[in-house]
């Protein structure tokens, strides 16, 4: 995972923090507030959300990256499910459920077709 892809899904979520900071000194334009206010608030905001991304960032990358090598050392790439561990983050465990349902429905097509063809 590069960090210019996850930071374009941010877009949106940073754009509107940018305007509600915008918003946020327009008022306080307004209002005879001392300049280290005018500053303090707008890096405080910057700074949190920066390090909230940065987190998050961090931990999806290791996860992605944990799971393609996983995935480039296994031989039976099915078995990706049984060795991944669960993620701390809702895309990750949406992933790991699909993967799993895939895996299910591949095995029982297989079996399917193993026990139907024991019966002809």
């Amino acid at each position: 995972m590069k960090i210019g892809s996850f930071l374009k899904d941010k877009w949106i979520t940073t754009t509107l923090l940018l305007v509600a900071i915008a918003s946020i000194e327009i008022i306080l334009l307004v209002y005879p507030f001392g300049e280290f206010i005018k500053l303090y608030i707008p890096i405080v905001i910057l700074g949190l959300y920066g390090i909230g991304l940065g987190v998050e960032y961090i931990v999806k990358r290791n996860f992605y990256q944990h799971l393609i090598r996983i995935l480039d050392e296994l031989e039976e790439k099915y078995l990706i499910t049984e060795i991944i561990a669960s993620p701390d983050f809702t895309e990750g465990k949406i992933l790991k459920k699909v993967l799993e349902e895939i895996n299910k429905a591949m095995l029982e097509r297989v079996n399917e077709y193993k026990y139907m063809r024991r019966r002809l």
